[in-house]
């Protein structure tokens, strides 16, 4: 039975499409999908079940996964931890106020919320805004797999260099550096969302389809209806997203400070950046556009 050396277990929104587009030509990846998510939501599908995503890693190459909700799922570390002992593991940290906007559009795009503001969906749903407990979570992961065996990188080292921090992940996968070229796959606007979806119901039941799919493997089918538009048809095509106003951005930076500053003390890393409105958070010779990840 084949099963990863290393799972990025994100958190969503973190640029984890970018990284697998990156890394899917020199490590074995599931077959046919990007996120199995076999220990948070198909877990009851079996070992077995997972292990098939890997049927045709030859052991000649490092095995890899990303699986973004892995990294909040409450049971998802100690799942990986008793089939996987010895696996290693990458996380993407961000600013939490630009992942918890990137989230919401996400949650939308797929109809997983009702309509409304990101404050109404953050009231309606305790688990969106708890959800940037970084330190909390790393900790779990820490004490699990052994610090030295999880890796911690910045959202913000891979949108101002995509070079450099692609070589620290490969050197940590103890993967040959991967030598970037120019790919659709690997611009600034992969996986980010532009338009709410035009049909909430819609959306939502694409989105179960999918799942449906997902469980039994059809990922021909999923990846052909992909290219078909079918899932930008139903998740899209509604109202532009609006930015957050300087207002929001406050209340928001305000109410995840501590998780910063736990961040900060878990690390030993400086993130003031973070604890900046976005236009005062770099020196103004860098305010010029940078990488968008979603």
């Amino acid at each position: 039975m084949t099963l990863p050396d290393v799972i990025g277990v994100g958190p969503p929104r973190t640029g984890s499409t970018w990284l697998y587009n990156a890394l899917r030509d020199a490590v074995d990846m599931p077959d046919g999908v990007k996120e199995p998510q076999f220990f948070s939501t198909f877990y009851d599908q079996g070992i077995d079940w997972y292990a098939r995503h890997f049927r045709n890693a030859t052991g000649a190459r490092t095995v890899a996964e990303i699986s973004p909700p892995y990294f909040f799922h409450p049971l998802a570390p100690q799942r990986i931890k008793a089939h996987i002992p010895n696996c290693k593991i990458v996380a993407t940290m961000r600013n939490p106020v630009d992942r918890i906007y990137s989230a919401y559009k996400l949650m939308r795009h797929y109809g997983w919320v009702r309509r409304g503001t990101l404050e109404e969906v953050l009231q309606s749903r305790p688990d969106l805004g708890g959800g940037n407990r970084y330190a909390a979570h790393l900790k779990v992961w820490f004490d699990l797999f052994g610090r030295e065996n999880v890796m911690v990188t910045m959202y913000d080292e891979l949108r101002d260099d995509q070079r450099a921090y692609l070589d620290r992940v490969c050197d940590f996968m103890s993967v040959p550096r991967v030598v970037l070229s120019p790919r659709a796959d690997l611009s600034g606007d992969v996986n980010s969302f532009a338009r709410a979806p035009k049909n909430r119901r819609l959306a939502g039941n694409a989105s179960k389809f999918m799942y449906w799919l997902k469980g039994r493997q059809a990922y021909g089918v999923i990846n052909a209806l992909e290219r078909a538009g079918v899932w930008d048809f139903c998740g899209g095509r509604g109202d532009p997203y609006p930015r957050l106003t300087p207002e929001q951005e406050a209340r928001l930076r305000e109410r995840y400070m501590p998780e910063v500053d736990a961040l900060e003390e878990l690390l030993g890393v400086d993130l003031s950046a973070w604890k900046k409105p976005r236009a005062a958070a770099q020196p103004a010779e860098r305010r010029t556009p940078r990488v968008a990840l979603g």
